[in-house]
């Protein structure tokens, strides 16, 4: 681990020096060189994500396939969904938060701490145990993906997110690209909430990064278009690609009580036992259609847009009851 960490650090270096902080130079940006530091390695991240989703998931893509995504409207809509995931893991997303949103958070954590609201280390639970740098991080990853499962049990039981949530349940061809598939709205709530979080229990930021990514990573297996799912013991423990599909599913992923309802199965983000204790979990072995019930022909054929600025416009219009 140490050793990973090690290489990480000087690979992150060696970027920062040869491109980043030229750039940073040349754009006049000398004061921001901390923060170039920083964004470094998300991109670092970024890059070794999209490297790990070439090889290894795509060719349990091409391995065994859920469904043929050869034609030529498969490859359009699915590369609306790699438009998303670039943006995200490359920065982009990362450098309009910087400018726009973080702010906000760091005067939200300054009005905490003149409030006298106490942060909670929660490494420092069974010292000697839970300040191992492992521990640690299994017990922030347990957090995370408690605090997550509640969100997205929000952003199906409410009208309003359920609005937004529904642009990334509309994409028909799942694939490895999908998880990115967000309105940009959405994703601001969903990160203010984590960055927050990680300040509130005292995640390092370096250790904020690794679980970010390590979820980041799990997600885009988990939305692949592949047939597999981790036999009748792992399945429970991990949040498998059959797991995921059933969440997308129409009619199940989306609907508790039948046809118009909110809700659904198979929250879980990484670990299915949440659903299986908050009794929303579906482990039934198949893989079903994708997509929402009201954007089907016979279902009034609603339209989530094509392109990512018409994605992101209809999600708007349909949180103001528009679209």
């Amino acid at each position: 681990m140490e050793f990973l960490s090690e290489l990480f650090g000087q690979a992150q270096l060696w970027l920062f020096e040869t491109l980043v902080q030229p750039l940073v130079f040349n754009l006049g940006g000398g004061n921001l060189l901390e923060d170039a530091f920083a964004a470094t390695g998300w991109l670092l991240v970024g890059l070794l994500q999209v490297a790990v989703m070439l090889t290894a998931i795509r060719g349990l893509e091409a391995w065994r396939p859920v469904e043929d995504q050869g034609d030529a409207q498969s490859r359009a809509e699915v590369r609306v969904d790699v438009i998303y995931t670039l943006s995200h893991r490359l920065g982009l997303f990362r450098l309009a938060m910087f400018f726009s949103i973080d702010p906000a958070w760091d005067w939200l954590a300054g009005q905490m701490r003149l409030a006298g609201v106490p942060t909670f280390q929660l490494d420092a639970l069974w010292p000697g145990v839970s300040d191992v740098p492992l521990v640690s991080f299994c017990l922030y990853l347990l957090v995370f993906d408690f605090v997550n499962y509640w969100l997205h049990r929000g952003q199906h039981q409410w009208d309003w997110w359920w609005a937004l949530h529904s642009l990334h349940h509309s994409q028909r061809r799942m694939s490895m690209w999908s998880d990115n598939r967000n309105h940009l709205l959405d994703d601001v709530i969903r990160d203010a909430v984590f960055v927050l979080l990680a300040r509130f229990i005292g995640v390092e930021p370096g250790q904020f990064i690794a679980l970010v990514a390590l979820s980041q990573l799990m997600e885009n297996l988990q939305h692949a278009n592949v047939r597999l799912w981790f036999g009748p013991v792992l399945e429970r423990l991990v949040v498998s690609p059959r797991f995921h599909r059933r969440h997308h599913s129409i009619g199940i992923g989306h609907e508790s009580a039948g046809k118009g309802t909110l809700g659904g199965h198979n929250f879980g983000v990484l670990f299915p036992f949440w659903d299986q204790l908050f009794g929303t979990a579906d482990f039934k072995l198949q893989w079903d259609a994708t997509g929402v019930r009201d954007q089907l022909p016979e279902e009034g054929g609603r339209d989530y847009g094509q392109g990512f600025w018409a994605q992101q416009r209809l999600g708007l219009m349909r949180l103001i009851g528009k679209a």
